[in-house]
């Protein structure tokens, strides 16, 4: 097997990429990290394992700068560790990580392909005088990766997605208990009456307007940001993303009053973000609405299977059919006897052909 460190995702052929990345979700998707690579505050390679010419494994590497997110610096999340500057591995946005492998590798490749991985972000950090991390590993990721790294997993949260059976919204709705079955339809019909606009936006469209509430919500949760900082994410996500956003809305008076965030990614919707003009709500269920039952409603119609939900307000996520895993960290840190790993090869083997056959 070969280790390559290429600086752009470009480089690598998305087919190839998202062969890989399937089941690992939105935030490990060739178009998501592309989306994400000019980010000023860190700096991206990507280790790419090809075997026989074929991309087999791959893992993006980020050699932090400074983070502005809190819930990404380790010593915030990790018990009992100190600063100290970081190179992460995997994805870096979305709280949802996992080493990419082909799915068709043999067990004996398929550990070798992670040793090499794990090996490549140990290189890495040894040159940049950094600690690397894996954070908010998979459930069913963090055993394999914490055994290729030689370190315990140490628990950090826990996500939820809701399973999506049958082919409309009442299929969803039989699988809830019979008195929360009742609570949906009241929250739904409260909605309803409320009088709103409801639109279907692309997030182009309504960067600013979304943005301004969007702030709205971080400040009521005590993290105070720019509007405009915040509409320029979205523009930016927007144009990365090649627009792929869905937005819904509901208008009051002719003025955004709430929405929801999410992309169709594989057979998931993925809700990304949600926010609130608190003073136009109408006490009429708007986050659950927006948040869990029209997601699902597009959901069932573009064929999708779930919807994932991500991390917080667990419990709210569980009574409305939510299932949780847990999400873990793993340092990658070499043992003190153990060596960093093998050098990566120059970065022109990046490329190879079409991986479907790999294993």
């Amino acid at each position: 097997m070969i280790l390559t460190l290429v600086p752009d995702i470009a480089g690598v052929p998305a087919g190839q990429w998202d062969a890989l990345s399937a089941r690992a979700g939105l935030y490990l998707s060739h178009r998501w990290l592309a989306a994400q690579q000019h980010d000023p505050t860190a700096r991206v390679h990507y280790a790419l394992v090809h075997d026989e010419g074929r991309l087999v494994a791959a893992a993006p590497l980020y050699v932090v700068g400074t983070e502005p997110n809190d819930l990404y610096r380790v010593h915030e999340v990790v018990p009992g560790r100190e600063p100290a500057r970081t190179v992460l591995a995997g994805a870096r946005r979305g709280y949802v990580n996992a080493p990419l492998l082909h799915p068709r590798l043999a067990p004996p490749l398929r550990r070798e392909a992670l040793g090499r991985l794990v090996g490549a972000a140990r290189s890495l950090a040894e040159a940049e005088g950094a600690r690397p991390w894996w954070l908010y590993v998979t459930d069913a990721a963090a055993a394999e990766l914490a055994d290729a790294c030689g370190t315990a997993p140490v628990r950090l949260n826990e996500e939820a997605r809701i399973p999506l059976p049958g082919a409309a919204f009442e299929d969803y709705l039989a699988g809830l208990p019979r008195a929360r079955r009742t609570c949906v339809r009241r929250e739904r019909r409260a909605f309803a009456e409320a009088g709103y606009e409801l639109r279907t936006l692309r997030l182009s469209e309504c960067a600013d307007e979304a943005g301004a509430l969007a702030a709205r919500l971080q400040e009521r949760h005590g993290h105070p940001i720019d509007p405009a900082f915040m509409a320029a994410l979205l523009r930016d996500q927007a144009e990365g993303m090649a627009d792929t956003g869905i937005v819904l809305a509901a208008y009051a008076e002719g003025r955004m009053a709430a929405f929801s965030l999410f992309y169709l990614h594989a057979d998931t919707v993925w809700l990304r973000s949600t926010g609130y003009d608190y003073d136009r709500l109408r006490d009429a269920h708007e986050y659950f609405n927006l948040g869990y039952y029209l997601p699902i409603e597009y959901a069932y119609a573009h064929g999708a299977t779930a919807i994932h939900l991500g991390m917080e307000s667990l419990r709210a996520k569980t009574l409305r059919g939510g299932v949780t895993s847990a999400l873990w960290a793993v340092e990658a840190g070499a043992p003190a006897d153990a060596p960093a790993g093998p050098a990566p090869a120059p970065a022109q083997a990046a490329t190879g052909p079409d991986p479907s056959s790999a294993g």
